[in-house]
């Protein structure tokens, strides 16, 4: 059974930083690649950045490039999104994804190509 679990949110100023991280279990986690996701209040879910499986390729959504870069550790089972220079339109719940096939060549975008979904982690920025 596939367990993506985040870390703990918070609260934080604009202007500041947070890493959130999210713990794989269940499966080869790094035979898949994994993806970040963020969901406002009375929004739809939208894609905020995602890594290949081997870590070498990584995407990052227009809104969030330059601020936020998400990365992993293999040996770890982890993957991290490190969000500095956070502004209050950043205020969302965060959701950590694991891809549906091992080895894609890719990084995708599509929440349909995620498998396997984090119960969320609330980020409030205050201006």
């Amino acid at each position: 059974q596939v367990q993506l679990v985040e870390s703990a949110g918070g609260l934080v100023q604009a202007g500041g930083s947070l890493r959130l991280s999210c713990a794989a279990s269940g499966r080869s986690f790094s035979n898949y690649a994994m993806g970040w996701f963020r969901q406002a209040p009375g929004k739809e879910r939208e894609f905020v950045a995602a890594i290949s499986w081997s870590g070498a390729s990584t995407y990052h959504a227009d809104s969030v490039k330059g601020r936020f870069t998400i990365s992993r550790d293999n040996a770890k089972n982890t993957v991290y999104l490190q969000m500095n220079s956070l502004k209050p339109e950043d205020t969302a719940v965060y959701y950590c994804a694991g891809d549906t096939v091992p080895f894609r060549s890719s990084v995708v975008a599509d929440a349909l190509q995620y498998a396997y979904w984090g119960q969320g982690t609330q980020v409030t920025v205050s201006s």
